[in-house]
């Protein structure tokens, strides 16, 4: 069993609205010095001896994440998953 974890971010040419008020709102509790802030998701799955890396970033760019407007990392935090 091996614990994977898939981090889905807006792509630097993307506008982050959320991010954005997320700066904003620092601003307004008195917090300066955040120059900018991006919001992505964190998946996290724990997947078996049989997922290969293949099939984990076949899940990651076909349902965890919009790949026209965000990027993905895929890190996997346990067992060795083969490479099929």
């Amino acid at each position: 069993m091996a614990r994977v974890v898939v981090n889905v971010m807006p792509k630097k040419e993307i506008l982050d609205p959320q991010g954005q008020a997320v700066v904003r709102a620092l601003g307004r509790i008195g917090i300066s010095g955040v120059e900018d802030v991006r919001q992505g998701k964190r998946f996290e799955l724990e997947v078996g001896e049989g997922v290969s890396r293949e099939d984990l970033e076949k899940i990651a760019s076909d349902l965890l994440a919009n790949t026209v407007i965000e990027d993905y990392d895929v890190v996997v935090e346990g067992a060795d998953v083969e490479a099929k």
